[in-house]
């Protein structure tokens, strides 16, 4: 299998920034991997009631960056938008 590259990075998890990008990639993962680890994010409970044990390995490392960076693109979301109807 061949690892990640950064063309299988976007594509699967859309605009992303360098640094990001660098961190999957720097993992050794493969695009099945990544797939995996966005399978995971998405929902884990289905996983879990198909009896799969928990991500470990690089899918974890992987699980663990686009938890990062979806928790990051939250942030930046909320930063410039009004909450609560306020303006």
């Amino acid at each position: 299998m061949q690892r990640v590259t950064r063309d299988d990075v976007t594509k699967a998890i859309g605009p992303v920034d360098e640094v990001t990008i660098a961190k999957i990639i720097g993992t050794g993962a493969t695009a099945d991997e990544l797939a995996e680890a966005q399978a995971w994010i998405v929902n884990d409970e289905p996983l879990m009631n198909d009896g799969r044990p928990l991500a470990s390995g690089r899918v974890r490392e992987l699980i663990d960056i686009l938890a990062e960076f979806e928790s990051s693109e939250d942030e930046d979301g909320k930063a410039g938008s009004p909450t609560d109807g306020q303006i």
